[in-house]
């Protein structure tokens, strides 16, 4: 099992002590527990790669292509940093995410790179719109709140978009205040990564937090939740079931894809264009 019942142990201890508090916006609800995010990696056969005595987490994925970096001594705002390397088909991409960006909603990211949804689900746009963000004329949108703003934006000279986000404190005689987290989508990223995570971003249902936990901003509303400690425990362990039953059965639809057919060999594929 790759999440030892050890982890899963220490998990459920520091849930023990902690009563939960409905926290939201999302965007304000602050960084969670990253293993949130680390633990649904592993269970599907991600493994660490980096010095275990390091603070510095390093996953990559069983086929080597994908890697979750977590550095949380980063000289950067970027804690972390999700990359895919090139195929023959396919070209690399590169995101990345700041210190207070929740767990939940990296998670839904991981999440859909582990079990990609048959059909393409609904754009970033439609999710906005329908969580009554306010859409801007120029590929922009922003929360009720005024201080979570996403932009699709050309970078540098390159006419291809890319998807930034970033939740901002309410500006004093300015158009933006200082920023608080960022996440940013280069142009290659999957269109289904970056839509789930504007959908889950975008939901209004509150993200769990212990009474004392930090929260990304002071105005963040918390609510004494409904769930005990062992029911958030109980979810978390429920969900890592759930994803090593998807991520088998999205490898299961995967393979007839990847058997050559008989016959002579197709034509090889151009290389992929590097950034």
């Amino acid at each position: 099992m790759p999440v030892s019942e050890r982890q899963l142990a220490e998990f459920a201890d520091k849930r023990a002590w902690q009563i939960p508090f409905d926290t939201s916006p999302r965007h304000l609800a602050g960084p969670g527990d990253a293993r949130h995010v680390t633990h649904g990696l592993a269970a599907v056969g991600w493994t660490r790669t980096s010095d275990p005595l390091s603070a510095e987490i390093v996953l990559r994925s069983p086929d080597g292509r994908h890697s979750l970096q977590l550095d949380p001594q980063s000289a950067t705002s970027a804690w972390w940093r999700l990359r895919a390397e090139p195929t023959d088909t396919e070209p690399d991409w590169y995101a990345e995410f700041g210190e207070l960006v929740p767990a939940e909603i990296l998670a839904s990211v991981t999440d859909a790179l582990l079990c990609p949804p048959r059909a393409e689900p609904p754009g970033p746009w439609q999710a906005l719109s329908s969580a009554a963000w306010k859409l801007d004329q120029q590929n922009s949108a922003h929360s009720p709140d005024g201080m979570c703003h996403i932009e699709l934006r050309p970078l540098g000279d390159r006419d291809t978009p890319s998807w930034h986000i970033e939740t901002r404190e309410h500006g004093h005689g300015h158009p933006v205040g200082p920023r608080i987290w960022h996440a940013w989508f280069d142009h290659h990223t999957p269109s289904h990564l970056v839509s789930a995570f504007v959908t889950t971003l975008t939901d209004t249902a509150p993200l769990q937090r212990g009474m004392f936990e930090r929260t990304a901003h002071y105005s963040a509303v918390k609510e004494l939740s409904p769930l005990s400690p062992q029911q958030v425990v109980d979810a978390h362990t429920a969900r890592l079931d759930a994803l090593r039953i998807q991520a088998r059965a999205a490898r299961r639809r995967q393979r007839p894809a990847t058997t050559q057919p008989l016959g002579p060999p197709p034509k090889a594929a151009a290389p992929p264009v590097r950034r």
